[in-house]
């Protein structure tokens, strides 16, 4: 069985990716929890996964990190990682790869942070041309394929890579028209990120970088986690 390295669920939008794409595609993994901070944790995952990051894969004695790595290595072992349609393939790599390495303003201002729904005091230029192009990609997908996924009809690993921008709309309120907000919410009911929300939710671990970095974009609405 694989096991896979994740950090806290309120925060980490990386470690959201493969954990949504196994759980949908019903693919049987251990999930190994490490609290951003706990030292006693990071320490000897370290010599596991040098990098230091999560997400981290282990199927016996291979180790896989970076989410897109992960992802490409389950899609040798699992069918339903990506579209069987070669046009429909090509099109969903690209939007994950893009996904992947872009977006920069969006991941930097808008910090994914479940619990939190945050007003922000402005939309950057920069962040307004990030949220306008996931909204372009979104239309782009699901009209040419038709719905309800972003390849067609089925989840599939380019909607894993989007699951944490679904959860940056629910925070910040991003979502612009009403295709892109259909499709936010068809993603936030699906039972796997239901699962996600539900756990991140009961999570009493905070990081104090993190909080700082939602608090200095906005007003905080609402807080719909656990005390701690």
């Amino acid at each position: 069985m694989y096991s896979l390295y994740i950090a806290n669920k309120n925060y980490s939008s990386w470690s959201l990716r493969p954990w949504v794409l196994l759980k949908v595609l019903g693919v049987p993994f251990e999930e190994k929890m490490l609290p951003f901070g706990d030292q006693s944790l990071w320490t000897p995952f370290r010599a596991i996964n040098p990098s230091g990051k999560v997400p981290c894969l282990l199927d016996g004695e291979i180790t896989v990190w970076d989410s897109l790595a992960i992802v490409e290595y389950l899609a040798e072992s699992h069918a339903g990682v990506w579209p069987e349609d070669r046009h429909q393939r090509a099109w969903a790599r690209c939007a994950t790869a893009e996904m992947h390495s872009g977006f920069s303003a969006l991941r930097s201002i808008c910090t994914m942070n479940v619990g939190l729904r945050v007003e922000l005091s402005e939309v950057a230029p920069a962040l307004r041309k990030d949220i306008d192009r996931v909204s372009q990609l979104w239309t782009e997908g699901l009209t040419r394929f038709g719905g309800p996924y972003l390849a067609g009809n089925r989840f599939t690993a380019v909607d894993a890579f989007f699951a944490p921008v679904v959860f940056r709309c629910q925070t910040y309120g991003i979502a612009r028209d009403d295709l892109s907000r259909g499709y936010v919410e068809r993603i936030l009911a699906l039972p796997a990120m239901q699962q996600w929300q539900a756990e991140a939710l009961a999570e009493t671990w905070r990081d104090e970088s993190h909080e700082a970095e939602a608090l200095a974009v906005g007003t905080v609405l609402a807080d719909h986690r656990q005390p701690y």
